[in-house]
């Protein structure tokens, strides 16, 4: 399975998170790809995607999403997979990780398959809309809150995907 990360970063903490997903994944650092310098098409080199935002002012996705995700929205994802990951701060309860939620939301009409849906038990906030049915729709990160807990997310999230990953790969050999 090819995998490629995307990510959108500002102050270059959602591009840690990239790299680190990367190394933690054995993925060479040429499947990683900076949103701002990156063409949608460019997803379609890919089985799974893994697409990463921070988020900013009221929710808001990074600024380089919004043409890229306007550009990928708009493919037929179906033979794909998405696992989503973001970076956010608790402190702004009621939007806490928002970005994740909107990559979530503008992605389903292009029928890729969703996976890395993360227990939202070990977070602190009001709202977000990463949070579907109770649970988080990937992985969210909280480096200027609680930088203490993020390699345990990130090694346990990597499990995760594995563990998925292994399963339906099974389920397409039956």
């Amino acid at each position: 399975m090819k995998i490629g990360i995307f990510y959108g970063s500002t102050t270059g903490i959602t591009e840690s998170v990239a790299y680190r997903l990367a190394d933690l994944m054995h993925i060479d650092h040429k499947h990683l790809h900076d949103v701002a310098r990156s063409e949608p098409s460019e997803v379609g080199d890919y089985d799974l995607l893994l697409l990463g935002s921070s988020t900013w002012g009221n929710g808001d996705l990074q600024d380089d999403w919004y043409d890229f995700l306007t550009g990928i929205e708009v493919l037929d994802l179906h033979d794909k997979r998405i696992a989503l990951f973001g970076c956010g701060d608790q402190s702004m309860c009621d939007t806490f990780c928002n970005a994740v939620g909107t990559l979530y939301r503008r992605l389903q009409k292009t029928g890729a398959r969703f996976c890395g849906a993360f227990e939202a038990g070990d977070y602190t906030f009001e709202h977000s809309t990463a949070r579907v049915d109770g649970h988080l729709v990937g992985l969210l990160i909280d480096e200027v809150n609680e930088p203490e807990k993020t390699e345990h997310r990130l090694n346990y999230w990597v499990k995760l995907l594995q563990k998925e990953l292994k399963g339906a790969r099974a389920e397409a050999t039956l």
